[in-house]
């Protein structure tokens, strides 16, 4: 490791969960850093300062102006006795609207050595205000037809700077989805924006610093738009449009500060124009049509004649609902090239990239005027062919018409494809590598979990969950990207969050996706089956009280709070949490039993048929039972860190009288369940609903009726996230590597085995015959029941929390499954935590790392734990 003199601020101060803080919409954010010290140094306290133009406190200093800028006050906490420096409190005034801070740190040990001041780090207020907003919404006013598919267009306006810019910024959203150009040039590489919300309760706008795009004199601003979500069609058996309203509007602020101090502002108003563009037709199922012939060259540049260009008008958007955005934006983070290009039969060409994936296509093309090229997606081939069944009414398709200007390259705007392959029509030539590449989108977060072992199909495995996550986890986490669905399913994100929240940094975009859960609540206190909430048909509107789903809104947040620290979402989801239980302790009553009402249970059991994933072997109303009892437990602890004593108290007795319910209702004497399948036991093990003798019976069934399936997965939504533990927590350690390991049909390598590169929807989304399931509900790419790699974090690699955030870290690996090596490395708000395990002579070796402000345990096999520091630790078992 790493020798120091001293501590030093290894990663200077982030801004709550966002690693860059332009715009950011929390007026007093916390502050996180990383130190590197060396081994045996903890933190005693801190100081922070602040430099900001703004008003501060008392304990400041006067930085003069200069050439960075204008005069500053610099502003000091002062020390501050507090070991913590994850989501520290913010020791100043809050910021105001557009207000810049700098902050940086120190921290001071326990020996009395202090690190030197690190980095200045920057945080920049959005527009924190209604009243700061100017700009309206404004968007074509031709007519259009209501519930159609509408031809997306651009927006558009000139203006003056007369004098030199030295600071300018655009604060930008949109009734449906945007890309904004100012002369000539594109703002940001982000696309889809704003995303998805609950629109009329929550519009993300965005900010972004355009100083180095503008010029003296003349300059034009303008943006293309496109449906999205606001408008675009969504949902099944044909879907719906116009869910949020009915306009296509584009909403911008652009405020420039001149060199002489003037601020000029240029807002969406009736001086804009508006023209149709390129974009025929575009939607998030459909894919995206564009006729080259149709495009206006040089329309966000200066001197551009729009003459031609129709009058806007104003649409509506109270100002209040605008919020700045708590998670990354949607970007491309990488590009695949085709394993194989061939020419089918009938003369078009069959690109495989070999990856299921989330993106679209970017190609170079050539041809005449008027010659079309088009581009069909699919996750599958049958027979040799795309097979799109799969896909049910969302065609995929993108295609576009040349102007026979020569080459070009060409790549769709607002829309995305869940595909492995694409077949091309139309292609001219020979096409090459470089004429075709696949460009893999999603919610731009940090990457912060890695596993690796001595078996090439579990890292395949693992290598398939992190590509599920990555294609579901575009704004919103949704359950699948291909299809016309793409929702953001409840119970879905509730089951992977704990792998979610160790493969990314998806702690701002799970919190922001939670915001709107508690907004789309029902007064009752029911949460809807997906949000945001569309109407999802006789099924599944209107909404209805189920189990496992709707109690993401307790054990969600309670996730975040245990993987990052932050008991700030508890805070913020408590009210929503609290609703939920008290509705579902009122459906139980007295007997504190839910047994009525329609459930999904232990949803996609693979011995359900498969046009009725519900007819699972696990009793429905057990399962509901079992997470009553579950969610009201965490209620309490939730309850507990807030300090809301009163209320822990009261859900804790609750949790303990549904737990007594439950073992009278479905426990036998002799520990057996009445519903006698792996889901039932493994819930009443692993959310601690037996104990003693009835533990022990429970986990001996578990593992017999494991055993007896061949080691064949038998478990759905509800089961597949615990059986695992639920077998290594009850001393079937042996079983649960067998039922990881094995290939047969069900299970998680026969996904592998059979080519898959993501995790499918259905254990058997391809039958051993090489046919897709005849299902109507079957994705290739649906990240939930790869929930089995948190325990392969924890209890393979050997890496947990054993308090909130990693500050403390439990090593337990417990090799097994004839594997040689384990490595796991996760990426903490203190610094990196690594665990690596391998045989060397029969003997088991353990090398573990932790970061400076953390401790951990180390609890091998046969040997008593041991309590260790920051640092390399490596032992022999």
């Amino acid at each position: 490791m790493t020798v120091v003199d001293g501590p030093t601020i290894s990663r200077g101060i982030r801004f709550e969960h966002l690693k860059e803080a332009l715009g950011i919409g929390t007026p007093a954010p916390r502050l996180s850093w990383q130190v590197t010290a060396a081994p045996g140094w903890r933190q005693a306290g801190y100081e922070i300062e602040l430099r900001r133009t703004g008003n501060v406190g008392l304990k400041d200093r006067f930085e003069p102006a200069g050439s960075a800028g204008p005069s500053r006050r610099v502003e000091s906490s002062g020390y501050m006795e507090s070991p913590e420096q994850v989501l520290v409190p913010w020791p100043g005034e809050p910021l105001a609207s557009r207000e810049v801070a700098d902050a940086r740190v120190r921290v001071f040990g326990t020996d009395g050595t202090a690190s030197p001041w690190s980095a200045w780090s920057t945080a920049e207020a959005g527009l924190l205000d209604a009243a700061d907003w100017s700009a309206l919404p404004v968007g074509a006013s031709w007519p259009e037809t209501p519930d159609t598919d509408r031809r997306p267009y651009l927006v558009r306006r000139e203006f003056t700077l007369p004098a030199d810019t030295v600071r300018a910024r655009l604060y930008v959203t949109a009734h449906g989805v945007f890309e904004a150009e100012l002369n000539g040039q594109r703002v940001g590489d982000d696309v889809l924006a704003p995303g998805w919300t609950t629109y009329h309760r929550r519009l993300r706008y965005y900010t972004y610093d355009v100083t180095q795009l503008l010029r003296t004199g003349e300059n034009a601003l303008g943006a293309w738009l496109g449906d999205g979500w606001y408008r675009g069609r969504l949902g099944f058996n044909g879907g719906y449009r116009d869910l949020y309203g009915f306009d296509l509007s584009l909403l911008a602020q652009l405020e420039v500060t001149l060199a002489d101090g003037t601020r000029q502002v240029i807002a969406t108003d009736e001086s804009w124009r508006a023209c149709m563009g390129p974009i025929q037709l575009s939607g998030l199922y459909d894919g995206e049509t564009y006729d080259a012939r149709d495009e206006q060259h040089g329309w966000s540049e200066p001197g551009f004649d729009d003459a031609a260009w129709s009058p806007v008008v104003q649409n509506k958007r109270d100002p209040a609902t605008l919020v700045a955005p708590e998670q990354p934006s949607v970007r491309c983070t990488e590009e695949v090239r085709p394993i194989e290009t061939r020419v089918t039969e009938s003369g078009t060409l069959l690109l495989d990239f070999g990856q299921n994936m989330v993106g679209r296509l970017r190609i170079g093309v050539d041809g005449p005027a008027g010659h079309t090229i088009t581009v069909r997606h699919a996750e599958v081939l049958q027979d040799g062919r795309l097979y799109t069944r799969p896909l049910r009414l969302a065609p995929s398709v993108d295609t576009i018409v040349l102007d026979g200007s020569g080459p070009r390259t060409w790549e769709p705007r607002f829309t995305l494809h869940g595909f492995r392959y694409a077949e091309i029509e139309g292609w001219l030539g020979e096409v090459g590598q470089q004429d075709a590449v696949a460009r893999v989108y999603h919610t731009d977060m940090e990457r912060t979990g890695w596993f690796e072992c001595s078996d090439p199909l579990l890292n395949r495995l693992h290598e398939n969950i992190v590509w599920s996550m990555r294609g579901n986890f575009v704004d919103i986490p949704t359950d699948c990207p291909q299809r016309d669905e793409r929702l953001g399913w409840t119970g879905d994100i509730q089951v992977f969050a704990p792998t979610a929240s160790f493969l990314y940094d998806c702690a701002g975009m799970l919190t922001s996706w939670l915001t709107d859960l508690a907004n789309e609540q029902l007064d009752d206190g029911t949460v809807p089956w997906f949000v945001p909430t569309i109407p999802g048909g006789p099924h599944w509107t209107p909404a209805r009280p189920g189990a496992v789903w709707g109690d993401a809104a307790v054990l969600t947040p309670w996730v975040l709070y245990d993987r990052f620290g932050d008991a700030g979402v508890l805070e913020r989801q408590y009210d929503s949490a609290k609703a939920w239980v008290d509705l579902v302790v009122n459906i139980a009553g007295a007997d504190r039993l839910w047994n009525t009402g329609f459930q999904l249970g232990d949803w996609l059991d693979p011995a359900a048929p498969p046009d009725d994933p519900s007819a699972a072997r696990t009793d429905k109303y057990l399962v509901a039972t079992a997470y009553l009892a579950w969610s009201a437990r965490h209620l309490a602890r939730t309850a507990a860190v807030l300090g809301k004593n009163e209320d822990a108290a009261r859900y804790a007795a609750i949790a303990d009288e549904v737990k007594a319910a439950f073992a009278a209702e479905y426990v036998g004497a002799d520990g057996l369940l009445s519903s006698d399948a792996p889901t039932a036991y493994a819930l009443a093990i692993v959310f601690d609903l037996v104990e003693g003798d009835a533990r022990a019976a429970a986990g001996a069934r578990l593992s017999e009726l494991v055993r007896e399936a061949g080691h064949r997965i038998a478990t759905g939504f509800a089961g597949t996230p615990v059986v695992s533990d639920a077998l290594t927590s009850t001393g079937y350690l042996d079983t649960a590597y067998e039922l990881l390991l094995e290939e047969g049909c069900p299970s998680w390598l026969y996904m592998v085995r059979q080519g898959g590169t993501t995790i499918w929807e259905r254990w058997d989304s391809m039958m051993p015959d090489g046919t897709v399931n005849p299902g109507d509900m079957t994705s290739f790419n649906h990240y939930a029941l790869g929930a089995v790699a948190d325990w392969m974090h924890r209890r393979i690699a050997g890496i947990a929390p054993l308090e909130p955030g990693y500050r403390r870290v439990r090593f337990a690996p417990r090799p097994g499954g004839g594997l040689r090596f384990a490595r796991g490395r996760y990426a903490s708000a203190y610094g990196t935590i690594s665990a690596h395990w391998w045989f060397e002579e029969d003997a088991l070796h353990f090398t573990v790392q932790l970061p400076t402000g953390t401790t951990g345990v180390v609890e091998l096999p046969g040997r008593d734990p041991v309590e260790v520091g920051p640092g390399q630790h490596t032992f022999r078992g």
